[in-house]
């Protein structure tokens, strides 16, 4: 297997592969990027930035589409 880093999901340290998606960290949680308007959950849909389905909380930065940015040490990712 390849290095792990940590990064912070919703106030949690997990171990992801390094050189993954911030997507895949949260589907690595398991959890949802995050809830429509109606309450559903919304996770990446075309893995290449068109959909926006995959927004979380990244560092701070609202709306940042996940399946586009790779994960880096003790990054802080929020999802809702």
């Amino acid at each position: 297997m390849g290095d792990e880093i940590k990064v912070q999901m919703n106030g949690r340290a997990i171990s992801v592969p390094d050189g993954c998606t911030v997507a895949v960290a949260i589907a690595i949680a398991n959890l949802a990027c995050r809830t429509s308007v109606s309450g559903e959950k919304r996770g990446p849909l075309c893995a290449m930035g068109v959909c926006f389905e995959c927004r979380a909380i990244v560092n701070g930065v609202p709306h940042v589409r996940t399946c586009q940015l790779l994960c880096e040490p003790d990054m802080d990712i929020r999802t809702s």
